[in-house]
């Protein structure tokens, strides 16, 4: 395979046919065939069947990846820049995005995994039109399309989650409302009178679960959209503040610090 290239689509049985530095250098797109894949990432483990699809962010630590023998796949693997630098909006489906960092296998309906083919076979497709005068302008275009397909269908999987756990225990609920409000909402208090308790007892329901406390939960998500919004080189600091409810950029630039360690404008500098 071309070391230049973009995109890389191609029917897989083992990670012998994956990109040396898929983790680092490419967004992974598996769609399962037969077989099924084991993984574990974020501490966890996780077990991709027939008919489910992984999405793995590049930079993301995959660990005890291993494939059953009857594994096949159809996979895409996308250059780290041409996506990220490529998001359609500032705001859309922001929370598909974070959404597949915390759940990295989607479950699509039968239409959808048609979708997902195509989408994936319209955009190597574009991605190997190399001669074409307007070559960058349409691949942008189409790595649009790509994340807007694509964000629709994780839109659904979340909805369908959102349902399901509005019964669910203390500790689900709040998860579900800071992914939902931390754009925003950024103090424990909040999610506590959301679910009529004490900030005192949200936390203690979090430390149980977790060892992780509601406020560090609630950072964790903010930062995580932080880094998006950051990465869309079309917003300036002064409008992601704004986003994201700061009343004004110096309050913005010292929680950035806070959460990244960094400003704005040197986690942008960094990034490239």
């Amino acid at each position: 395979m071309a070391e230049h290239q973009k995109v890389i689509l191609h029917k897989t049985a083992s990670i012998a046919q994956f990109p040396k530095d898929f983790q680092t250098q490419f967004h992974t797109h598996i769609y399962c065939q037969s077989g099924s894949v084991k993984f574990s990432f974020n501490g966890r483990q996780f077990h991709c069947k027939k008919g489910e699809f992984i999405f793995w962010l590049a930079g993301l630590s995959i660990d005890d990846l291993s494939f059953s023998a009857n594994f096949k796949a159809t996979t895409l693997f996308v250059e780290k820049d041409l996506l990220t630098q490529n998001l359609p909006s500032a705001n859309a489906s922001i929370d598909s995005y974070t959404h597949s960092k915390e759940n990295p296998i989607l479950h699509p309906d039968k239409d959808d995994k048609e979708k997902i083919l195509k989408n994936f076979q319209l955009l190597y497709d574009q991605s190997q039109e190399t001669n074409h005068r307007f070559y960058n302008e349409l691949l942008k275009l189409q790595m649009q399309i790509f994340l807007l397909e694509m964000w629709h269908i994780f839109e659904d999987e979340l909805d369908r989650k959102k349902r399901s756990l509005q019964s669910g225990t203390l500790y689900q609920r709040f998860l579900l409302l800071v992914q939902q409000h931390c754009m925003k909402e950024r103090e424990v208090r909040f999610y506590s009178n959301q679910l009529n308790i004490t900030p005192k007892y949200l936390n203690y329901i979090c430390k149980v679960n977790t060892r992780i406390t509601a406020s560090e939960w609630i950072q964790r998500y903010a930062k995580e959209r932080i880094i998006l919004l950051l990465q869309n080189r079309e917003l300036n600091i002064s409008e992601i503040a704004d986003e994201m409810d700061f009343s004004s950029r110096s309050f913005f630039t010292r929680y950035v610090k806070k959460v990244l360690g960094v400003s704005p404008s040197e986690f942008r500098n960094r990034v490239g």
